[in-house]
């Protein structure tokens, strides 16, 4: 299943300080349509626009919603916020350490957090009802940040995740090349607190400073990932045909043994990703450590730029995918361009003072959109095997109902064939059914016709045999001539039909004795 990166645009409100510096806002978003204009030249159209008026609650529901109901049925998403620096990304994501705000002001993770485990507790619910087994769910997290292209676990243990000698953390690709990390711990959670105290203590421990540009700037590239298995019971259909195209590894026998049931295991993981703000150094006035964050930051981008241009723009298409250049593009190469639904949330500033980077962000924003991702259902190999397994059983059940109605022949060598008298019977039906509704239409134009050319002798005949008699006479002898031809007429028609028939069953017994 091929589907394309979707590209939601969300403007933030004027800050004070820009109020105060009498800035003005350089775009403006259309009414009932996703588009937005930067100046009065510029307008690009996407999947989502949200202005400066809208609410967390609208941005959650609209695009993101559906991706944590595709978790639930094996597939894989991403959330990519992007924009320049100050432009409302950790805001949105709701990856900030102030995580006690009001419900109204609730990020992306929060709300998605809370919308799992209200999605794993109905599904639970609604199995008990039905008289199934629960299907059971283990969730576990991880938290990692890129700091100056170096990868940090900021759930491991300890005071400093930034200290030296710290195991390193490698990035691998499997078999199906999915990109998986090595030395990031995972941590097991039951619930929405347990995954909200991840999140905090992941937060406290990413790299923020301030700048000219952000009182808080992010300094580092964050990513939260969340892995979701589940193992569920389907049902069979009596031909023990699952009718989902999920599968199953376990079997389980209700207690009337009538009917069968397996069990399916899933698994998704969900990409929640803040990328550090694209900035100028003149602006931000950065110098030392936080130049060369700078620096870093703008490398791993461009980065990213030249992958999503790679994949997304059809001029410049090519075949090899530079996602080695940095290892920001490497965690991400299953979003861009690999199996995950994935949404790029670009933020951008009202400001006039940022128009450059607010469009510049639009036009990384519109190439993303062309990038086409291969999304499939994660399920383990036992469950795959069956599914390949059930796949092959139908086919044979088809093939042995071919040779069962005569469609299929084994010669004398063992070899198959096509039984060709089958199809030519087949053929010879269908013709046949087609000159029966022929004849049909054509009997009834002879009969018309016959009627007709019937009268017309039968007065021919009568005014050149009873020139002189009387009306009656006349009449009568018009009535037997024209009796005696429509006889005439009808026996010669049957003699035609009747050599007609004979003619086609010579024919079908020299091709049967041939």
């Amino acid at each position: 299943d091929d589907t394309s990166v979707r590209v939601a645009v969300r403007v933030r409100p004027l800050i004070p300080r820009e109020v105060i510096d009498m800035c003005h806002a350089c775009t403006s978003v259309a009414t009932g349509e996703p588009q937005i204009w930067v100046g009065k030249e510029k307008a690009f159209t996407f999947d989502h626009v949200f202005d400066c008026s809208s609410e967390q609650e609208t941005i959650y529901n609209t695009s993101v919603r559906p991706l944590i109901e595709g978790c639930f049925e094996g597939y894989n998403a991403t959330v990519l916020a992007y924009g320049q620096t100050g432009s409302g990304k950790t805001y949105t994501m709701g990856t900030g350490y102030d995580l006690h705000v009001n419900a109204h002001e609730q990020g992306i993770i929060p709300r998605a957090v809370e919308h799992l485990f209200q999605g794993i507790a109905s599904r639970q619910q609604e199995a008990r009802d039905q008289g199934k087994p629960p299907p059971d769910f283990k969730i576990n997290v991880q938290f990692m940040e890129l700091y100056n292209e170096e990868i940090f676990d900021l759930l491991s243990s300890g005071k400093d995740v930034h200290e030296p000698g710290r195991k390193s953390v490698k990035i691998h690709e499997d078999a199906k090349g999915e990109i998986y990390t090595v030395g990031v711990a995972a941590k097991a959670v039951q619930n929405v607190d347990q995954v909200m105290k991840c999140l905090e203590s992941g937060a406290l421990s990413r790299t923020t400073a301030s700048t000219q540009m952000n009182v808080q700037s992010s300094r580092s590239h964050a990513i939260f990932t969340l892995h979701i298995k589940q193992q569920r019971v389907v049902q069979l259909n009596v031909d023990g045909v699952d009718g989902d195209e999920d599968n199953a590894i376990t079997e389980v026998n209700d207690e009337e043994g009538s009917s069968m049931s397996e069990f399916e295991t899933l698994t998704a993981k969900f990409h929640f990703v803040d990328l550090a703000g694209s900035e100028r150094l003149k602006r931000t006035g950065a110098t030392g450590d936080r130049a060369k964050e700078g620096i870093s930051i703008n490398c791993g981008l461009l980065a990213l730029g030249n992958v999503i241009s790679a994949l997304g723009d059809a001029s410049r298409r090519v075949s090899h995918v530079p996602y080695r250049d940095s290892k920001l593009t490497r965690l991400l190469q299953d979003s861009l361009g690999g199996n995950s639904r994935t949404l790029m949330i670009a933020c951008v500033s009202p400001c006039d003072r940022d128009f450059m980077e607010t469009l510049n962000t639009l036009k990384y924003a519109n190439r993303a959109k062309n990038i086409k991702n291969r999304i499939t259902v994660n399920q383990d190999k036992s469950s795959q095997t069956i599914a390949a397994l059930r796949h092959e059983i139908q086919e044979l059940k088809l093939e042995l109902m071919e040779y069962k109605q005569g469609k299929r022949l084994v010669g004398e060598d063992g070899t198959e064939q096509v039984n060709d008298m089958f199809y030519e019977n087949t053929m010879l039906q269908t013709e046949n059914n087609n000159f029966r509704t022929r004849i049909k239409a054509l009997q009834e134009t002879v009969e018309r016709l016959t009627v007709k050319n019937t009268e017309l002798l039968a007065e021919q005949a009568a005014s050149s045999w009873v020139g002189r008699g009387d009306s009656d006479t006349r009449d009568d002898v018009k009535n037997l001539i024209q009796g005696y031809l429509k006889e005439v007429e009808e026996l010669r028609s049957k003699l035609m039909e009747s050599e007609e028939v004979c003619s086609q069953q010579r024919k079908q017994l020299q091709r049967y004795q041939t």
